[in-house]
């Protein structure tokens, strides 16, 4: 095993470092968590390799035949009024190597109360937009890994103005199936816009992502470790807020060290039966739960929890994310089998 994995952590090493995230970024809602299975297991798994056809969308490499003629629906009643929703399908053409994925992520920013520079009313006006894409996965050869790729066009409006992109996902899995653990490195939205908004060109919200999982021996649970955004160093940057004045009125800013930017990478998860009809997840972020958190208060932020019924041919997924004490978010799922 251990030299089958040598060559997977040389490619992990990601290469580029000046990347930012956050409000530097057209095409943010890419990264938006696309399932409650996602949402409860932290907000970002790469790893499962199964009946699961919404985690195609985050990392195509895991597309397989055990989501062929699978349909699911995903709603979010995300903060601030938004609402947004993802959408995946798979067939398989040929049992061995030709299982197709679709999907679609769409938001919508609800309605606004326009005002020219004068405060005069132009009356409402609203945003959505929208990503369509098509995956596809590999065996490399007789090995234990597999490539895959999504091709992805997007849409945005926002007011009057309205851009087109493209972008690719690509990523890279190693499925030991002896140990039940499973490695990969995801590359997600690599592109560009196509026509912009109002004559800037913008960058695409860009990310290189890794992740591990296994299911214990003889135990009916499966762990998660993400690290997500090592395209950034660092990813933090001292929250204003938090700042602190002495006696003498000297003020002191938020202090983030070594140990605060790299704990701020990665996301933990728990799936409880992760192969059963009635599954328990669980997951912390720690970035979420580092910066949304309040000083002198405990308001559990970063905390996700979610649970799955499965009833013939239909899977119900319901998950509870905690952001701050006034804001959470909660996510539902529905998966049909289609067969």
């Amino acid at each position: 095993m251990l030299k089958k994995l040598i060559p997977f952590f040389y490619f992990a090493i990601p290469t580029m470092a000046l990347a930012q995230v956050g409000g530097e970024h057209t095409y943010q809602f890419l990264n938006l968590v696309s399932s409650p299975r996602q949402a409860a297991l932290g907000g970002k798994v790469l790893t499962n390799v199964d009946y699961d056809v919404t985690q195609g969308l985050f990392n195509p490499a895991t597309i397989n035949v055990e989501m062929d003629n699978q349909l699911a629906l995903n709603y979010t009643s995300y903060l601030g009024g938004i609402s947004y929703g993802t959408a995946a399908y798979a067939y398989t053409v040929d049992r061995h190597t030709k299982t197709l994925h679709g999907g679609v992520t769409y938001v919508n920013y609800g309605s606004f109360d326009g005002y020219d520079e004068n405060g005069n009313s132009t009356g409402t006006f609203s945003g959505s937009e929208t990503a369509l894409s098509l995956g596809y996965a590999t065996q490399i050869g007789y090995s234990d890994f597999y490539f895959g790729g999504n091709l992805k066009l997007i849409t945005s409006k926002l007011e009057q103005y309205s851009s087109l992109g493209a972008a690719v996902d690509l990523g890279l899995i190693y499925i030991d199936e002896y140990l039940d653990f499973n490695a990969a490195l995801v590359i997600r939205n690599l592109g560009s816009q196509i026509t912009t908004y109002a004559g800037l060109n913008e960058p695409l919200p860009f990310e290189v992502a890794f992740g591990m999982s296994q299911r214990l021996e003889n135990v009916p649970i499966r762990w998660h470790i993400t690290l997500d955004n090592l395209q950034e160093w660092p990813i933090s940057r001292p929250n204003p807020a938090r700042t602190t004045s002495d006696l003498s009125g000297n003020q002191t800013n938020e202090k983030i060290g070594f140990i605060g930017q790299v704990i701020r990478h990665a996301i933990v998860g728990a799936e409880v039966f992760p192969e059963g009809g009635f599954n328990i997840r669980l997951g912390y972020n720690f970035r979420r739960g580092e910066d949304l958190r309040i000083l002198d208060q405990r308001n559990f932020s970063g905390l996700s929890a979610g649970i799955s019924v499965k009833m013939n041919k239909m899977r119900f997924s319901f998950t509870h994310a905690k952001y701050t004490s006034a804001a959470n978010s909660n996510f539902f799922g529905l998966q049909i089998d289609l067969q």
